[in-house]
């Protein structure tokens, strides 16, 4: 289940199925990606084809990434099958 997002739009789309601060061309991954989290049972549920699911390191010890297309990713921290921290950024 999705607990908390810190990203202003991700946040508007899930709560409010706003979508206006988001890439048209990536709402309908985001939207899948959103879905799965919130039904995920354990962090390998999001490894799905082209999730490029992985752990992060550094400064982001504690948060897992999923691509949603080219350089932007979600991130989010798992825990007890809730997910935390949702943010959606820019690799580069």
């Amino acid at each position: 289940m999705i607990v908390s997002i810190q990203h202003k739009g991700l946040k508007r789309l899930w709560t409010q199925n706003d979508v206006s601060k988001l890439p048209p061309d990536q709402i309908e991954k985001i939207i899948d990606i959103l879905t799965l989290l919130d039904g995920a049972e354990k962090v390998s549920d999001m490894n799905f084809h082209g999730s490029a699911l992985h752990a992060l390191k550094g400064n982001l010890a504690g948060y897992w990434s999923v691509t949603v297309k080219a350089n932007w990713r979600i991130i989010f921290q798992f825990e007890n099958g809730n997910t935390y921290l949702l943010d959606y950024l820019d690799y580069h």
